[in-house]
């Protein structure tokens, strides 16, 4: 039996299941906010075209408005200065949107703390106890913030300040960038930079450091909980839009039971 007949075999057999980590996207789902001077995304929204009336009587279909990185959605290199250079989102290659991925668990410390910041040596306890992360793989960052994600006021976590919500540290955002072997880095939040990483040096080291190494990244994802620490294969699907910089994208992990 080949690898594909072992796969679908697995599948069938309920052997592998396959878990959504896609938040659904409407006209609620949280999006960034940037202070004013800077311009922001629109919400999502549908503008129906026709719905079985005389406008189209056997078809229903809508326009859609939404920007790249609205909901769960995939960060290409581009999306950055650092990354200006490098690929755009249609550009990904297919292979590289399969990928084995490690499943980080902070979500205990980014409860006590919503500004909580993951360390090199976080991650390399981490290997410690599960061994090293996936060659060509994802790195995972579960926060628990996805328990917010229907509420946008809780999800973003602002005051007075800014944003509060989990994130990286420079320095292990740095070594991420630069000796880890993963391909990108997923995180529940509404980016993959801590809420007050503006005030980072630099601003949104996740944003500069990995996207100007090629890397990639995912964000509001979704039940990560459900997740073994290794094991778990991503399949990530982002729209190949020409130029783009990201977009939205449904994520599905394979795990095996």
């Amino acid at each position: 039996m080949g690898v594909l007949q072992e796969l679908l075999s697995a599948l069938s057999s309920r052997r592998v299941e396959v878990v959504d980590l896609t938040a659904p996207l409407h006209s609620g789902t949280p999006i960034l906010q940037l202070p004013p001077p800077f311009a922001n995304t629109i919400p999502f929204s549908l503008s129906e075209i026709s719905r079985y009336d005389e406008r189209g009587p056997a078809w229903y279909w809508n326009d859609i408005h939404t920007g790249e990185h609205s909901g769960t959605h995939f960060d290409a290199p581009v999306h950055w200065v650092t990354g200006r250079d490098g690929e755009d989102v249609s550009q990904v290659p297919a292979a590289r949107l399969l990928a084995p991925a490690a499943v980080l668990d902070f979500s205990a410390e980014s409860a006590a703390d919503p500004d909580f910041l993951l360390e090199i040596d976080h991650v390399k306890t981490w290997e410690a106890e599960h061994g090293p992360l996936p060659e060509g793989g994802w790195l995972l960052y579960r926060t628990g913030w996805d328990a917010r994600s229907a509420d946008a006021e809780a999800f973003l976590n602002a005051d007075e300040k800014g944003p509060h919500t989990p994130g990286v540290s420079v320095e292990c955002a740095t070594w991420l960038a630069e000796e880890a072997p993963i391909i990108g880095f997923g995180t529940e939040t509404v980016g993959t930079d801590a809420g007050a990483a503006h005030s980072f040096d630099p601003p949104f080291p996740c944003h500069s450091f990995l996207l100007g190494a090629g890397r990639y990244g995912l964000t509001q994802l979704q039940n990560l909980a459900t997740l073994p620490p290794t094991g778990a294969v991503l399949l990530t699907s982002p729209l190949p839009i020409v130029g783009g910089s990201g977009s939205p994208a449904r994520v599905l992990a394979l795990v095996e039971k």
